[in-house]
């Protein structure tokens, strides 16, 4: 590239090989700033014979700085190929385009490829064509010029539309002959050259108008008259001013290609030409506009790909809401697209608008995941902005159901907001599946505090209901009697209404249709019955330590409840049928449910006290008869169902066994006990030994009462043995039997006569020495009265020895 000037600078366009110079023009584009011309800019090239001035002509007309041919050397070929350059100094942009001479002999007689290419190419691109042709050719049948009007013409055919091109004819070195004589003759010899080229079908009979605008303009000779020259060129120089605007020399051109698609459309129709290829302006004008909005799409998906404040935006986007993303993602879009809009805007409609629509969709798919994260954060915000409100609405006791629906419509017109404040206004993105979520998860939350706080209070009167009837039922069962099941119904029936109540204080606010509300009433029903069967279950499972301890607790103490003493006036057979009666009563009351007032279970009494109350001691019977009539051989009671037994009439009647066989002991030892106390009660001899010895004995007797020491030494001894009687506690050692007896008095005997005697070894120390000594029945009468006094506290003790080892017996034979 050279120049020669700031303004002016040209490049070769196509080289004489035919090769475009693709470098170079994209620089000249560059330099020149041609893309930010749009359509306002002229592309004027120029024809004519070889060394017949036009780099001259156009070097003066528009200051460029193309290479001009040296008179003094001679003539010969200067331009080359053809070259492009910028006109200095005229608005719109002026190209220049100046094409290598025609019938030049370096290219030989044959060689007119390169200048039908070149000719064909000047009128694909240009808006105004200078034919330049010498003045004194004009009217001559073979002058120079007409050749190149038959090609110009010729290669006009190639054109499926052609541009609208304006010829201008520049005569050189005019002669005296006025140019209002010459242009007739000039137009006339035009409209031969194009009736007589061969034309298409399509075009046989349109005038030359349709296709070019015709001018003729003459010039002084520039070697003879160049100050002349020069001002006619000045003249002409004025009229490429504005020559695009309507009434210029191009006013009415058609299928302009934008400026920045010059570049790329002059080397496809250089390639189209080259390939001797049929030229379609049309469909060249769409496939320049397709690339160049592809190219400017690119550039512009680039520029917000890369855009500080979009990257902004997304980072931000990713950890949380971002206020006022939809305005301002939406001006980015909107810059982006209005840069397009600007570079394109010259291009082909319809490709513009669909490759605008592609950039606006590409953008669109570019910002879509941070759009909808941006939803998803601000679906979880709004989310837990209505559980937050919901809580709290709930804890200061509002309705649930009021609650729930508050809470909802309020935060989803929150969500409906902020989604409206995230919106892209060049898009048209349905955020309903977005909201129908955060719906659903509000539902489900609500659904989920609902169950909760249904199960919670579900939870509290089924506690409530357990804590109120289990230990009630346990009371009642442990004193089985004939109102136990009333009393167990009667209890069910009270507690439950209760709860009842309880639960419909409790769904209230919560809008509950009554078909889910009796349905949570039944639920509580059975709970509480569930309870109570469960319970009787439970101690139906202990019957056999609850009969046995009812029958310790009868039969080993009073109607009083004091401990029984058997001091052989106790009827045992009675106390006995009477504590397995009411024992029996526990295994029939725990034999079956009885909650229903009309379940027909009390036959089971009957049946229970008739067969196991009245079955003779001579149980090994073998008839056969009596066997097959028990009632108790069977697995289920009559009129009950399965459901409600507990315990079978077969285990019934296993169970009672059991209880008599561990029962028996504890009859048998009271007997024993009864006949014990009995003999000890007759420990006196019988009254023929109490004559024998006052017969027997009488003279000894009288011996006694002759001698008084005797009787005190007796005294003495009484008191001894006494005491000993005492301490030993010797009826109570024989009340369980004379052999257990006499081993216990063996092993305790001389114990406690060392402890007798070092008690009165004791008191002799501590008691000081007097002057006189007492008498020996005043000693005697002390001793007398200590011994008293201990024989009673002895006494007392034994009494309490002997009723705590009664109770010990009791409770002994309890747990046996």
């Amino acid at each position: 590239m050279k120049s020669k000037s700031d303004e002016c600078c040209s490049v070769q366009l196509i080289d004489g090989d035919g090769v475009f110079n693709v470098d170079g023009i994209d620089n000249f584009i560059k330099f020149v700033k041609l893309g930010e011309c749009g359509l306002s800019y002229a592309v004027v090239s120029i024809m004519g014979p070889q060394s017949s001035g036009k780099s001259t002509l156009l070097n003066n007309l528009f200051a460029t700085n193309f290479k001009e041919m040296n008179a003094f050397i001679g003539r010969s070929q200067t331009t080359k190929g053809i070259w492009l350059a910028r006109c200095a100094g005229i608005e719109p942009c002026t190209l220049v385009m100046d094409l290598e001479g025609t019938d030049g002999r370096e290219r030989g007689e044959d060689d007119t490829a390169f200048e039908k290419q070149s000719a064909l190419f000047a009128l694909a691109v240009s808006d105004i064509v200078l034919i330049n042709m010498w003045c004194h050719d004009i009217g001559r049948e073979q002058a120079a010029n007409k050749p190149l009007l038959k090609t110009v013409f010729q290669v006009m055919m190639r054109l499926f539309s052609p541009r609208k091109t304006t010829l201008l004819f520049v005569i050189r070195d005019k002669t005296r002959t006025p140019l209002e004589n010459l242009e007739p003759v000039l137009r006339e010899d035009v409209q031969k050259i194009w009736d007589s080229v061969p034309k298409p079908q399509a075009h046989k009979d349109t005038p030359l108008s349709d296709f070019f605008n015709v001018e003729v303009v003459a010039l002084s000779s520039f070697e003879e008259k160049e100050e002349q020259f020069r001002e006619q060129v000045a003249s002409l120089r004025q009229r490429f001013f504005h020559s695009i605007a309507p009434g210029g020399l191009a006013g009415d051109r058609r299928g302009v290609v934008p400026a920045s698609g010059f570049s790329f459309s002059a080397q496809q129709i250089w390639k189209v030409i080259k390939e001797n290829k049929d030229l379609d302006l049309p469909a060249h004008k769409v496939m320049v506009a397709t690339v160049r909005c592809e190219e400017i799409a690119s550039e512009k998906y680039a520029w917000l790909a890369s855009n500080e404040d979009w990257l902004s935006l997304e980072e931000a986007v990713q950890s949380g809401p971002v206020q006022g993303f939809g305005k301002k993602l939406s001006a980015i879009i909107n810059t982006c697209l209005s840069e397009y809009d600007a570079e394109a805007t010259f291009f082909d409609e319809s490709v513009r608008s669909g490759k605008r629509a592609q950039l606006e969709e590409k953008l669109l798919q570019l910002v879509q995941s941070a759009f909808q994260s941006l939803l998803g954060h601000i679906r979880s915000g709004t989310f837990d902005k209505f559980k937050e409100a919901f809580d709290k609405a709930l804890n200061e006791g509002e309705g649930f159901s009021s609650a729930a629906s508050n809470c909802a419509q309020t935060y989803m017109a929150v969500f409906d907001g902020e989604c409206a404040g995230a919106i892209i206004e060049q898009a048209d993105w349905d955020t309903s599946k977005i909201r129908d979520k955060l719906r659903r998860d509000i539902d489900a939350h609500i659904a989920t505090i609902r169950a909760d706080k249904l199960s919670e209070l579900s939870s509290k009167l089924e506690e409530k209901l357990k804590e109120a009837l289990a230990g009630p039922v346990e009371a009642l069962l442990d004193g089985a009697n004939n109102e136990t099941w009333p009393a167990i119904r009667k209890l069910l029936q009270r507690e439950t209404e209760s709860a009842i109540s309880g639960l419909s204080k409790g769904l209230v606010g919560y809008d509950m249709d009554e078909k889910t509300k009796e349905k949570m009433i039944t639920s509580l029903k059975d709970y509480a019955r569930g309870v109570v069967e469960s319970k009787t279950r439970e101690e139906a499972g202990r019957v056999l330590i609850r009969m046995k301890d009812r029958f310790s607790i009868l039969f080993s103490h009073d109607s009083d409840s004091m401990p029984r003493v058997w001091t052989g006036n106790e009827d045992i057979r009675a106390i006995t049928k009477t504590a397995r009666s009411s024992s029996l009563k526990i295994l029939s009351v725990m034999a079956a449910l009885r909650l229903n007032d009309d379940d027909g279970s009390g036959e089971i009494d009957k049946t229970l006290s008739s067969t196991l109350m009245n079955v003779p001691h001579n149980s090994n019977t073998k008839d056969r008869s009596i066997m097959a009539t028990d009632p108790l051989a069977s697995s289920s009671w009559e009129n009950v169902p399965a459901s409600q037994t507990l315990i079978s009439p077969v285990q019934c009647k296993s169970i009672w066994r059991q209880f008599k066989t561990e029962t028996e002991y504890t009859v048998s030892q009271a007997i024993a006990a009864q006949e014990s106390s009995k003999r000890n009660n007759n420990w006196l001899p019988p009254p023929w030994a109490i004559i024998a010895l006052l017969i027997l004995g009488f003279n000894e007797f009288m011996t006694l009462l002759r001698n008084p020491l005797y009787v005190g030494l007796l005294f003495v001894l009484y008191l001894l043995a006494k005491a000993l009687w005492v301490q030993l506690d010797v009826s109570a050692q024989f009340s369980n039997g004379l052999l257990p007896g006499l081993i216990s008095l063996s092993s305790t005997f001389i114990p406690t006569v060392m402890n007798l005697l070092q008690k009165l070894a004791e008191e002799g120390q501590q008691r000081p020495a007097a002057t006189d000594p007492p008498s020996n029945s005043s000693l005697v009468s002390k001793r007398f009265q200590n011994n008293s006094s201990n024989d009673l506290a002895s006494t007392a003790s034994s009494a309490v020895t002997s009723t705590d080892s009664g109770a010990e017996y009791s409770s002994r034979s309890k747990e046996e």
